[in-house]
């Protein structure tokens, strides 16, 4: 059952969004967005709050919460209703458009009369886009293929299909006729967006098994019902497929079901060169029959002269011949990871207090973690160099009765020309800086590459946050020389982040494994913003693997005093606390 906490986060960020398309103070709209995601990472069920409760849900107060209130007792609010008939309905349909943004979704609305996504889809196949202000050749591309995405899509990010997935396995697990569950497919190889669900049980009772699934109050619609195999749909519109296989076929079956398919086919045919035969249901002597292996994916790798597999590299790009020549590579794992380099509190667009932060991290075993709220240059983020150094303060009192060590950290934003918008006395106070891409984000290749390259350059700079400042199915990455861009950070000793959010995993995987190549050194970040999203370090450590990052690569698995060394490594000397 659908909590309310959803319904109202998404009242509030629709609030937001039908403020900022019709102008609205950029403020209201900033308090509207950081409310909802301070609502929606609540944990408490915000229904069985009164309004006293709601108001001191962070972010929120005393007037949004008359209107979370308004809509739990009504199931309406009327300032929405008075703002969505204000708002003309081809404007509000343009809001559904990836990338566009409620800004430009006014402006090609007020200046071209759009009002619709095939409107949209004409101007920019008529390249009538690029003559409007702040838009060019490679926005209308950018935008166009972000459109493209969405349409070919019904693919789902990897967090929504994971926790989907966690919850129908419990309801599985829980059967006394289920020897064992799991995921399989595009999520257990931890793929950035999947498309389907697939999830596979052990049972030598497949019929009662399969009655359970499809009764399950998760199942919105059962497409298929079948003795092995059953369909359905759940209440967000997610395909999800179960297979029933005999105990003793596991772990042939869960080989099979994870694929990759080119993964499958390349271990097939060294099963074929060796007289023998894959399925699902084993590996077999091709001349007699005779089943080898069957019951666990170690045997079937070792029967074919290979170490088991790391899920995550299952796609074919070198893994099997890594695997022969014994020289698959050891991946970080969430045990490795240390700290945390990057998060944001409710001093800027985060929604819980550095020491609500400090305490989930210390929960979560770590030595260390930072704390990188937003430099002067948002201007929504309200900080000022006042703020900063209270913050500094602040910091060092809750680091005392934390436990945890706390580092004071800051996010930058890196200007049009490369130019950062803290100077380097200021920056030398803090202990990690991280700088990342925000706006103008369509810029030339050659601007764009001259203006992370000084970024880089800057010997303040520990970190470049969400390098290609990409966000999937929405934004499109920038067009920049990443090859020039790796070169620099390996030379410099900067670190490029691997971003956990589940909205970017950026850099990717195959941008991982490309600068890993070229000798870059990574820091996984979940990038919360709440409590509950410094669980997205998962990903984050999920797409390192996929791109054969190990321990050694990511420089929050180092102990403390070598994590300082890192981080002054390149920094004068005189301007070092």
């Amino acid at each position: 059952m659908a909590r309310f906490n959803d319904a109202a986060a998404e009242m509030l960020q629709e609030f937001s969004d039908l403020l900022a398309i019709s102008g609205g103070d950029t403020f209201r709209v900033r308090a509207y967005e950081k409310a909802a995601r301070a609502v929606a990472e609540c944990p408490a069920e915000i229904a069985d709050l009164d309004e006293k409760g709601l108001d001191a849900i962070p972010g929120v107060g005393g007037h949004l919460a008359r209107k979370i209130a308004e809509l739990r007792d009504t199931g309406s609010v009327a300032e929405l209703d008075e703002l969505r008939a204000m708002v003309p309905a081809g404007l509000r349909a343009l809001l559904t458009v990836p990338s566009l943004g409620p800004r430009r979704a006014y402006q090609v609305y007020d200046e071209l009369g759009i009002t619709s996504v095939s409107e949209l889809l004409d101007a920019l196949h008529g390249q009538r886009l690029r003559g409007l202000r702040g838009w060019g050749p490679r926005s209308e591309e950018n935008l166009a293929e972000a459109i493209r995405g969405a349409q070919a899509g019904g693919r789902i990010h990897l967090d929504v299909a994971l926790d989907l997935a966690e919850r129908l396995l419990a309801g599985l697990a829980a059967l006394p006729a289920v020897r064992r569950a799991a995921y399989a497919g595009s999520l257990r190889r931890m793929r950035e967006t999947v498309g389907d669900i697939d999830l596979l049980a052990a049972s030598s009772k497949a019929s009662s098994v399969m009655q359970a699934f499809c009764s399950s109050p998760l199942v919105s619609r059962v497409l298929a019902h079948g003795p092995t195999k059953s369909s359905a749909l759940t209440a967000q519109g997610v395909q999800v497929d179960l297979r029933v296989v005999d105990p003793s076929s596991w772990g042939a079956a869960l080989v099979y079901f994870t694929g990759s398919k080119p993964h499958n086919i390349h271990i097939r045919r060294l099963a074929v060169r060796a007289g023998l035969k894959l399925s699902e249901y084993g590996l077999f002597d091709a001349g007699t029959g005779e089943r080898l292996a069957a019951g666990t994916e170690e045997e079937i790798y070792a029967r074919l002269g290979l170490p088991w597999i790391d899920p995550l590299l299952r796609e074919d790009r070198g893994e099997i011949e890594a695997g022969l020549d014994g020289k698959l590579p050891i991946l970080v794992r969430d045990r490795d990871i240390r700290g945390d380099l990057r998060m944001h509190t409710n001093l800027t667009d985060g929604v819980a207090s550095p020491a609500e932060m400090a305490a989930a991290a210390l929960a979560r075993g770590y030595a260390y973690c930072a704390i990188t709220d937003h430099a002067p240059r948002l201007p929504m983020q309200r900080m000022t160099t006042d703020k900063v150094l209270a913050k500094r303060r602040q910091l060092r009192d809750v680091a005392d009765r934390a436990g945890i060590e706390l580092l004071h950290g800051t996010e930058l934003d890196i200007a049009p020309d490369g130019s950062l918008d803290t100077d380097d006395e200021a920056l030398a106070g803090f202990d990690v800086v991280v700088a990342a891409l925000h706006s103008s984000l369509h810029q030339s290749r050659q601007e764009m590459t001259a203006r992370l390259l000084r970024a880089i350059g800057n010997p303040f700079v520990d970190i470049i946050g969400h390098p290609t400042a990409r966000l999937i199915g929405q934004r499109a990455a920038i067009d920049v020389d990443l090859d020039e861009v790796f070169a620099a950070a390996a030379r410099t000793g900067t670190a490029l982040e691997i971003n956990g959010f589940p909205d970017r995993l950026d850099l990717s995987d195959e941008l991982v494994r490309r600068a890993l190549r070229a000798g870059v050194r990574f820091a996984i970040s979940a990038d919360a913003h709440a409590v509950r999203q410094l669980d997205y370090m998962k990903f984050g450590i999920a797409t390192a693997g996929r791109g054969w990052a190990g321990k050694a690569d990511v420089i929050n698995t180092y102990p403390l005093d070598k994590l300082r060394r890192f981080l002054a490594g390149s920094k004068p000397e005189q301007l070092v606390r």
